[in-house]
């Protein structure tokens, strides 16, 4: 008893059992009292329907006819079971044969010697005739306690059966409970035990509980990605930052030996400096994709003109696309406001220029396309080169993903994953595909009516 009042799971089972139990109860007492009240009703209309016969009868033939009608009730009062009695001005009994004092005038609960039972309770009703005697008629209490009794015993046979369903419900409720419960328990320590892949179990009947586990292990598998992309993090800045600081302590040793001219010192020195502003450069990347991710510059959201932005970029960047031996192309909606800030999204649209320039050889023709589609700006940027392989379409928005295995271009991997960063944070969608050849990405954005 003691571990079924220490589980929670059959202390909530248990409560809600004992106050069903308690309703029940209280139900069964309004029904008796109910009960009651109504044969109580239904015995006092009886008792006055009667009384005002009999004053009929002696408003037609006095005290005669009156002892007449009384005696005539009372000899067949198996069926109504009613009591009768005339009392004189000075207290004494003249009629009928209810033994009991005289009663006052109106309802009253009268004391009676039942020739049977022995001293009973009648419920009475007096009335003074015109001669100043008093007609009393009266009925045994015991009809309606005998009823209360009934009903009674009744519902205590019943309140017992359902005392004993409601407990061994909650058992069983209980005992469900604390199944699932440990289930997902179990799965959590088996987790944190370092078991990662362990995901809790559903029953498959669709209930809470396998809504709870199903958002669990959306959870889980979430937090499964997250350490893997930590963990390939880790390795890709661990392999990104150990050439530069290689070379930035090769150039240190070289430059702290001496005895070479001013003039190699200083390109020395100015190579280690390009070595940390690259490193730098890195950090900042991180960091800004870290706060980007964070959506802390959500509150600084305004209505801007992205066909207004991607004018803007084509225009400043067809010069130096040009000079790389490619095309620019733009084929622009005229407007298309959205919800955002503006130098992000710029950022966004920099970055997909500078991966179609960087990633393709020259001669390819690069175009830069916007246009509003079923109420929403699709902004992407296209080009016939090499493309990317359809199973790595997903991966280039990783941090450090890049498609050149030897590492030959410039970057660290991070323009596209700082792209979808944005686009994330615009409540937008990326979009990639083949160009047949070349390679489509873009993103899509909710349009804003402007104003």
């Amino acid at each position: 008893m003691a571990k079924v009042l220490r589980s929670a799971a059959y202390r909530i089972a248990l409560v809600y059992a004992l106050g069903f139990a308690l309703a029940t109860a209280l139900l069964g007492v309004a029904v008796i009292l109910f009960a009651h009240a109504a044969f109580m009703r239904q015995l006092e209309a009886q008792i006055v329907e009667d009384s005002g016969a009999l004053i009929a009868e002696y408003r037609l033939e006095g005290h005669d006819g009156l002892t007449f009608a009384i005696g005539e009730r009372e000899a067949g009062n198996s069926a109504n079971e009613l009591l009768y009695a005339v009392f004189a001005r000075d207290g004494r009994r003249i009629a009928g044969g209810l033994h009991a004092r005289r009663p006052p005038v109106g309802w009253s609960n009268l004391d009676f010697q039942d020739v049977l039972e022995g001293p009973d309770v009648a419920r009475a009703w007096s009335v003074d005739l015109d001669d100043g005697s008093r007609l009393i008629v009266g009925a045994d209490r015991s009809v309606v306690e005998r009823v209360d009794q009934t009903l009674g015993g009744i519902f205590l046979v019943a309140f017992a059966i359902v005392l004993l369903l409601s407990l061994t419900g909650a058992l069983l409720l209980g005992a469900y409970l604390r199944r699932r419960l440990a289930a997902i328990s179990g799965a959590a320590d088996r987790i944190m035990a370092g078991d990662i892949n362990r995901r809790v179990p559903e029953s498959g009947t669709g209930d809470e509980f396998d809504a709870l586990a199903h958002s669990l292990n959306r959870m889980l598998d979430r937090i499964t990605v997250l350490l893997e992309n930590l963990r390939q993090l880790s390795g890709d800045i661990a392999h990104d930052l150990r050439t530069p600081l290689a070379r930035l302590r090769s150039h240190l040793e070289e430059s702290l030996e001496g005895g070479e001219d001013p003039d190699r010192l200083r390109e020395r020195l100015a190579s280690a400096l390009d070595q940390t502003d690259k490193l730098l450069a890195l950090f900042a990347a991180i960091l800004r994709i870290s706060e980007i991710e964070g959506g802390r510059r959500k509150a600084s959201f305004r209505t801007v003109d992205l066909a207004e932005i991607a004018r803007d970029m084509a225009d400043s960047y067809i010069p130096a696309v040009e000079e790389g031996g490619r095309t620019l192309t733009a084929n622009l909606a005229a407007i298309a406001t959205v919800q955002g800030d503006r130098e992000l999204l710029s950022q966004a649209i920099v970055n997909l220029l500078d991966n179609a320039q960087v990633h393709t050889q020259p001669g390819t023709a690069i175009h830069l396309l916007l246009e509003n589609r079923d109420g929403k700006v699709r902004v992407a940027v296209c080009d016939n080169g090499p493309g990317v392989p359809g199973d790595a379409h997903e991966a280039i928005f990783r941090r450090f993903v890049r498609m050149d295995r030897g590492r030959t271009t410039a970057g660290h991997g991070l323009g596209l994953n700082l792209v979808a960063a944005i686009v994330a944070m615009h409540d937008g969608q990326l979009e990639i595909g083949d160009n047949a050849p070349g390679l489509t990405i873009g993103f899509i954005l909710p349009q804003t009516v402007p104003a």
